[in-house]
């Protein structure tokens, strides 16, 4: 654990984590390094990895992954433009995306420009580090696998649905995951990544597509389990509809227990303040309810972290700089218990 780090230029000491692995997908995991990016470039944290989930089957990385042969670039690619030094700029060039019902239409520009290096290079990992480098990001991208990565759902009614996008849009509670191959390899550098770690964040983002894939990579799972570093978990902001709904928080971090097998986390931030009461009805319209976590509602041991984490603006967003101060918080908070964790205690 580092012992803190001062914030420069105005002498206030800011304990921070020096490692800090972000683990998700979707958009939740860019939102969380937004606001780690500032950390780094402040020099308070020396090294930022995100570890993106890589089972998406829709859109343009659908068409890409069929058509193509390749891994899905499009959480790759958020994560780049979020880490990005110049996100304004070539990063806005890298999320622009084609009109129309052609060829190109639908994909954007930095998912063309990461396949054609993948094709070029002879690998993602590859076109992710040049790609990296041209966007000057501040912290390394990892697949968390290179291989051929398919989501299979085994669902209450006892059928069996396979690919992402089917599972995210069936509407049907599910019983089990699967990751087929089974026995999907980590990319390279993941497992140390998590293993060396002072911090490590998974979520915010959907639960069976964004979270519980990692878990499913055995050597991630155990190397979650392992890991020295304090694991936080950054709720989300609304409860999910589809395949996840009435799934409370404690719900939840079953599930990601029981995939992992055992505790996933030591400490659980959770948003906790006003939200208008035109965007609720609106979301209680489409089906969705604030996710909260009450006092007497465990969460699997974890310490529970409260802080307003909302971003401006008609949608439900984690605000980045408001959820990198909580996710130090929680780390805080943590420590102690992920020091009981890695020494044994029961």
């Amino acid at each position: 654990m580092s012992d803190g780090a001062e914030e420069r230029g105005t002498g206030l000491e800011i304990p921070t984590p020096r490692r800090v692995v972000a683990i998700g997908g979707g958009t939740g995991l860019p939102a969380v390094l937004r606001g780690f990016r500032s950390l780094v470039q402040a020099g308070l944290v020396s090294d930022l990895t995100a570890i993106v989930a890589m089972t998406d089957d829709g859109g343009s990385s659908g068409r890409l992954r069929r058509t193509r042969g390749l891994p899905p670039p499009g959480d790759l690619r958020n994560c780049l433009v979020a880490l990005s030094c110049e996100e304004d700029l070539l990063a806005g060039l890298f999320q622009h995306r084609y009109g129309g019902d052609d060829e190109v239409g639908g994909h954007s520009v930095g998912n063309l420009i990461l396949a054609a290096l993948a094709e070029m290079t002879g690998s993602m990992l590859h076109a992710v580090e040049m790609s990296s480098r041209v966007l000057r990001t501040s912290g390394t991208i990892l697949p968390v696998t290179l291989q051929d990565a398919v989501l299979e759902a085994d669902l209450e009614d006892g059928t069996r649905i396979v690919g992402e996008s089917s599972i995210g849009a069936c509407g049907k509670r599910i019983r089990r995951l699967h990751l087929r191959p089974e026995g999907a390899a980590a990319t390279p550098g993941v497992v140390e990544a998590i293993q060396e770690a002072d911090l490590v964040v998974l979520g915010p983002g959907s639960l069976y597509t964004s979270l519980v894939p990692h878990l499913l990579v055995r050597e991630v799972a155990a190397a979650f389990l392992r890991t020295k570093a304090v694991r936080v978990l950054v709720a989300n902001l609304v409860g999910e509809r589809g395949e996840a709904a009435g799934l409370g928080l404690a719900d939840q971090i079953e599930v990601l227990r029981e995939t992992a097998g055992g505790s996933v986390a030591d400490a659980v931030l959770v948003h906790e303040g006003d939200i208008e009461s035109a965007t609720l009805d609106r979301y209680r319209l489409e089906g969705s309810l604030p996710l909260t976590v009450g006092a007497e509602v465990g969460c699997g041991g974890a310490e529970v972290v409260r802080r307003p984490l909302l971003a401006p603006g008609p949608m439900l967003r984690h605000d980045s700089a408001a959820t990198a101060a909580g996710i130090l918080e929680a780390w805080s908070v943590g420590a102690p218990r992920a020091t009981r964790r890695t020494n044994g205690a029961r």
